[in-house]
């Protein structure tokens, strides 16, 4: 057999394998791929944060604040629709983060971590517990402002208050996947659903509590195309164009009635369908009866390129795999990586440039707000998540983790306490530009309570789980007092 015949045969007999051939070969569960790619986007997250300070505190500050402040403008005729490069980025490519976010609560409340009410217990009253602690010790501390200062100074401080109920997912998970041998993947599973209910409460939170002077024509629009876009549902359109142009119009609604526009993201994300158009039983029979054909055309003419059957068969095969899916899943998949790793890390590359002075640091970390966010973040989260759940588990509700210990739990609490992209976002809702000292005092507290957070997270889990625990942990259960 010549060489040429020999490589043939070893490609054949799966003895050489291209890059794209394993890729094909490895499958992940939904749960695998999406942790991959929440750590892979806290990477780049985290790479984007420290340009934006690494710009903002040299040189390249003028630069980097032109380039923040940078005016775009749709104009159609005399309309005309104006807003800085940041607010474009946090008003309309943060529309489709929140339209991720919207995608996936609405799976977890579906077939997810949160569809059993028994499962789902823990998280919830944990993520609760990690909203309101923080939001009283933000408060706490806020509300001690000089006796002297102005009554509208305390006020505007105030405003902060949603600051650190917020968890970053893609962060927190980044540093649990890093203790992959040491904890049980039930463990980041209880994470992603704590972090999943905690997104649901900021945007709660954003739509009742941000919301400036409310334009009622505006919302009565955006009530309409909610209408409609449920009609859409409800009728079984599953192609996403119209959604998608529906949610712009939306978003336009939103913007103009007062209620942040990004909400538009969760409400469209709402009204996508979750049902598949096949069934389990007849896609499996259609895609053997397809393959039947492919193998048959194959052994005719193995070239793609010039067998139109092998061709059509392959294409029908891809029409069938995306009509199996569900519209929600598939956007899901699809949005997923664009989101992970454009929009969220120009977010934080637009909002994370923050000017430091050495000399004045320690002032500004020692001032109310910054404190009321660093330790909203770093206790209140902590003793929010843990006490929560011990004051559950000790009355019966709710169950930990399989294979885990409590112990496990109060670490995934400090690591809750990474809050960095909703917690900036509510931070540049609360302050603005009206109150710029106040928000150059919130991200600072937020970017030195997220580092603290995580590295007290790893050490925590790091040190009181041993590697190599992970097999022995799956096969019990300890209660709460076990350590």
């Amino acid at each position: 057999m010549s060489s040429r015949h020999a490589g043939r045969g070893q490609r054949r007999g799966k003895i050489f394998h291209a890059p794209w051939e394993q890729a094909f070969e490895k499958i992940l569960t939904p749960f695998e791929e999406f942790v991959h790619r929440q750590t892979t986007g806290g990477l780049l997250l985290m790479a984007s944060a420290i340009l934006a300070l690494i710009m903002a505190n040299s040189f390249l500050a003028p630069f980097y604040q032109h380039l923040v402040h940078l005016p775009l403008a749709i104009s159609i005729g005399d309309w005309r629709l104006e807003k800085s490069l940041q607010h474009w980025i946090n008003d309309g490519l943060m529309a489709l983060f929140f339209f991720v976010v919207g995608l996936e609560l609405k799976r977890e409340i579906l077939a997810g971590e949160l569809a059993a009410p028994r499962q789902a217990l823990l998280p919830i009253v944990a993520a609760i517990g990690g909203m309101v602690v923080p939001v009283l010790v933000y408060l706490g501390i806020t509300l001690g402002l000089d006796s002297g200062s102005d009554q509208s100074a305390s006020d505007a401080a105030l405003r902060g208050w949603g600051i650190p109920m917020a968890t970053d997912i893609a962060f927190a998970i980044g540093v649990l996947v890093l203790l992959a041998d040491r904890v049980p993947k039930s463990l980041i599973t209880f994470l992603v659903a704590l972090a999943i209910v905690d997104d649901l409460g900021a945007v709660l939170v954003i739509a009742l509590f941000y919301t400036e002077q409310l334009v009622w024509e505006a919302l009565l629009a955006a009530a309409g195309v909610m209408a409609v876009l449920v009609c859409c549902n409800l009728i079984g359109i599953r192609q996403p164009l119209p959604y998608f142009l529906l949610g712009v119009l939306l978003w336009f609604a939103l913007l103009k009635s007062g209620v942040h526009a990004t909400l538009a993201g969760v409400l469209t994300a709402f009204a996508i369908p979750a049902r598949p158009k096949y069934d389990p039983a007849r896609f499996s029979e259609h895609v053997r009866e397809l393959m039947t054909r492919f193998d048959a055309s194959y052994a005719r003419d193995a070239r793609i390129m010039t067998n139109d059957e092998l061709r059509a068969v392959v294409r029908t095969l891809e029409n069938g795999v995306h009509k199996v899916e569900t519209p929600l899943q598939r956007l899901e998949h699809d949005l997923h990586l664009p989101v992970a790793f454009l929009v969220v890390p120009l977010f934080a590359f637009f909002n994370s440039g923050i000017p430091m002075e050495i000399g004045t640091l320690a002032d500004t970390l020692s001032q109310p707000v910054t404190l009321g966010v660093v330790l909203g973040l770093v206790v209140g989260k902590f003793v929010g998540i843990a006490g929560a759940c011990w004051l559950a588990l000790r009355f019966g509700f709710g169950q930990l983790p399989a294979g885990t210990r409590f112990v496990q739990v109060a670490g995934v609490g400090l690591l809750a306490g990474i809050g960095f992209t909703m917690a900036i976002f509510i931070a540049e809702l609360g302050f603005g530009s009206q109150q710029p000292e106040y928000l150059l005092m919130a991200k600072t507290g937020i970017l030195f309570a997220s580092l603290f957070s995580g590295l007290a997270g790893y050490l925590w889990l790091r040190i009181l789980s041993p590697k190599g625990s992970v097999t022995d942990q799956n096969h019990s259960q300890p209660g709460v007092g076990d350590e």
